[in-house]
C-alpha cells in the first residue's frame, strides 16, 4: 500500500512472536494484493476497469466491506472523505513526482469521474456498481488503518494481547506492554510542542503533508487532496484522530483534514467515542483544534 509496515508483538516465547508476525505479515500482504491500487494486478483495479457497464461487479468480502465503510464515512462528513478520488489522486502524483502543477483542464476531467453517491451497493452478492466510465477506486485514506485492524484480528488468534501494529503511521494499539499503562505515542506537527499521549486498544492515525507534498510558485499542496476542489490542501499543517478502531481514524484523519476545524466541530458529534487534534493556518496564524488534550 505504499508504506512500511510495522509490528510490536508481546509474547510469552520467541516461536509464538515469530508464528504470529508471518500469520499478521501474510493477511497483510494478501490485502495488499486485493486493495492497493499501486499494483497493476489487485481486485481493486480490475474493478476500477469494469466502470460505467452498469453491470453489478461480485467482489471480496474485504473490498465490499471497505467501500461500504468508506461510504457511511462519506456521507457523514458531506463528501469530505472519497473513495472515487482515483482519477484526481493520480495526476497529483504525477505532479509531486515531476514537479508540476496540474492543468485546470485535467482536473476538471478527473474530477467529473469522481463521487462517492456514483457507487452503488448490493450487500446479499457482495457486489458493487461503478456509475460513470473512467471512475478509479482508491481506498488509500482507510486502507493502511484497514490491514492493521486485520493483523490485529490474526494476532488476537494467536493469543496475543499485547501489540501494536504500525502500518505507515496509522497504528492498530492491543493491551499495553507488560507493567506500563498504556503505549507511548509521541505527537508533533513541527511547529506546536511536542506531546507524548498513553492508549491501549484504540486506533491513532496521524495526517499531513511533512513528507509527501507539491512545492510549486512558493506554496506547498499536501498530497490529501480536497475532493470538492481536485487541489492538495494548502492550510493543512496536521490531524491525528483517534477511534475504536484503525480504519476509522485513518478514514477519519483524511476527512478532518479537508473539512477543517469549523465543519470538523460538527462532523465529530457523528462520530462518538472518537478525539481529534487538528492543526491548520489560516493567513499568518495558526488555529489549534485540540480534544485529545483537554
Amino acid at each position: 500500500m505504499g508504506s512500511p509496515f510495522r509490528l510490536i508483538i508481546y509474547a510469552d516465547n520467541d516461536s509464538l512472536a515469530n508464528i504470529s508476525a508471518r500469520a499478521a505479515f501474510n493477511r497483510i500482504e494478501d490485502l495488499n494484493a486485493a486493495l492497493s491500487d499501486y499494483r497493476d494486478d489487485s481486485e481493486i483495479n480490475a474493478v476500477s476497469a469494469q466502470s460505467g457497464t452498469d453491470k453489478w461487479i461480485p467482489v471480496s468480502r474485504d473490498l465490499f466491506d471497505i467501500l461500504f465503510v468508506s461510504d457511511d464515512i462519506s456521507k457523514k462528513t458531506g463528501g469530505a472523505f472519497d473513495a472515487t478520488l482515483g482519477p484526481i489522486v493520480q495526476e497529483w502524483r504525477r505532479a509531486t513526482r515531476k514537479g508540476y502543477f496540474p492543468d485546470k483542464q485535467l482536473i476538471a476531467g478527473a474530477l467529473s469521474r469522481t463521487g462517492y453517491k456514483k457507487i452503488k451497493f448490493e450487500a446479499s452478492s457482495h457486489s458493487i456498481q461503478l456509475k460513470e466510465k473512467g471512475m478509479r477506486l482508491d481506498i488509500g485514506g482507510l486502507g493502511k488503518g484497514y490491514a492493521a485492524d486485520e493483523a490485529v484480528k490474526i494476532l488476537k488468534s494467536f493469543g496475543i494481547k499485547s501489540a501494536m501494529i504500525d502500518a505507515g503511521g496509522k497504528l492498530a494499539l492491543m493491551d499495553p506492554p507488560p507493567g506500563e499503562k498504556g503505549w507511548k505515542i509521541v505527537i508533533s506537527s513541527g511547529r506546536d510542542s511536542i506531546e507524548i499521549i498513553e492508549y491501549s486498544n484504540v486506533g491513532i492515525a496521524t495526517s499531513g503533508p511533512t513528507y509527501r507534498y507539491l512545492e510549486y510558485n512558493g506554496k506547498r499542496y499536501s498530497h490529501i487532496v480536497n475532493p470538492k476542489t481536485g487541489i492538495g490542501l494548502e492550510h493543512h499543517v496536521r490531524t491525528t484522530v483517534i477511534s475504536p478502531n484503525a480504519t476509522e481514524a485513518d478514514a477519519l484523519a483524511t476527512a478532518f483534514s479537508v473539512s477543517g476545524i469549523k465543519e470538523g466541530k460538527k462532523y465529530l458529534k457523528r462520530f462518538p467515542n472518537n478525539k481529534v487534534w487538528l492543526v491548520e493556518t489560516k493567513g499568518d496564524k495558526i488555529k489549534t483544534w485540540n480534544t485529545i488534550l483537554k
